[in-house]
């Protein structure tokens, strides 16, 4: 952190098959990417962490402390996009993996109602949080960020999908990553699950070239989930790990929409939880007292905390120290401590 700044300037990387605000260099930078579908576009974006900033805590202005604008040295803030070409963009994601210890990066893919500025904020707060030594990347696909674009967000996200499993094959034959982790988020997991399961067909010398999968809240027909995207998710990644909630109204309200499950509801005390082998499934049940309690990866402490000993040291759920076995109905899963 830059001691004559009250905050740190996080670099982050993105990809978008969202379509690009009409006046680009006018726009606001939460305009600069807009809910409509355009082309593949590349580029850097810079985001403030201020020096106070609370781990988990997504800071913005709030009306009850009187905060109308945005303040880098207050607020988790988007400061500046820069478009990139695909060659330049890849070759300032190399040298930022080279640059790390152990050559990695990461890749989020964002769920609904998420605008572009808020995925690049969450992906800054998410390596910040992680202490992440290497390239935080991500995949931003045109959201209406809006509770009621629901179903457009849907179509879109399907959409989004070959787009989602061109970039993946970039990131993992143009990068240089030793170490490639891969994270999404409720409806973000339909796209990176959907385009892993066709990579394993195309490319299957891609198998076990992701070093981490791990699937947050995946808003997912559970079934689905079980049946035709596992065996290609356990073939892709050397591992996979599910976090799931059975306090996740989100998920509950997305089930009486579709009338299923979904594989990332545990349902009450863990009923509903999916456990199949090839996966680490963790319940994160307790763990977010929001509203939705949906969010939890990357509010909750002991979730942050969890990941980070997957991504920093490569631990096994067997030596992570705040999982606790269970053993349910369909098999044994992992219970994560609520905080104290």
């Amino acid at each position: 952190m830059d001691p004559e700044k009250n905050y740190a300037r996080m670099r982050v990387f993105y990809a978008t098959d969202r379509a690009a605000a009409a006046d680009f260099s006018a726009a606001a930078q939460s305009d600069k990417y807009t809910g409509g579908r355009g082309t593949m576009a590349y580029g850097q974006a810079f985001v403030s962490i201020p020096r106070g900033h609370v781990p988990g805590e997504l800071e913005a202005p709030s009306i009850f402390r009187l905060e109308f604008r945005e303040d880098p040295g207050k607020h988790v803030v988007l400061l500046d996009t820069v478009p990139q070409p695909k060659e330049q963009f890849l070759q300032g994601l190399q040298a930022r993996i080279r640059g790390s210890k152990g050559k990695n990066a990461f890749v989020f893919v964002h769920g609904y109602n998420v605008a572009f500025a808020d995925a690049a904020r969450r992906t800054a707060q998410l390596a910040y949080d992680l202490s992440f030594d290497g390239a935080p990347v991500f995949f931003s696909w045109p959201s209406q960020a809006s509770l009621s674009g629901y179903t457009v967000d849907e179509s879109n996200i399907e959409w989004a999908t070959p787009h989602i499993k061109r970039f993946l094959v970039d990131v993992a034959d143009n990068s240089g990553a030793d170490n490639l982790f891969l994270v999404a988020h409720s409806m973000g997991n339909r796209g990176l699950t959907r385009a892993l399961a066709t990579l394993m067909l195309e490319r299957p010398d891609l198998k076990g070239r992701f070093r981490e999968i791990i699937l947050a809240a995946p808003d997912i027909d559970a079934e689905v989930f079980r049946d035709d995207l596992v065996p290609a998710l356990v073939q892709a990644g050397q591992r996979v790990t599910l976090y799931a909630s059975g306090q996740d109204l989100a998920l509950k309200a997305s089930k009486e929409v579709h009338g299923y499950p979904r594989a990332g509801d545990a349902g009450e005390g863990g009923q509903g939880i999916v456990v199949v082998r090839g996966v680490d499934t963790i319940d994160a049940s307790g763990v977010d007292d929001s509203i939705l309690a949906h969010s939890y990866f990357v509010e909750s402490i002991p979730v942050i905390r969890d990941i980070a000993e997957m991504l920093r040291h490569r631990l096994p759920a067997t030596q992570r120290d705040a999982l606790k076995p269970v053993r349910g109905k369909d098999g044994s899963y992992w219970q994560i401590a609520p905080p104290k």
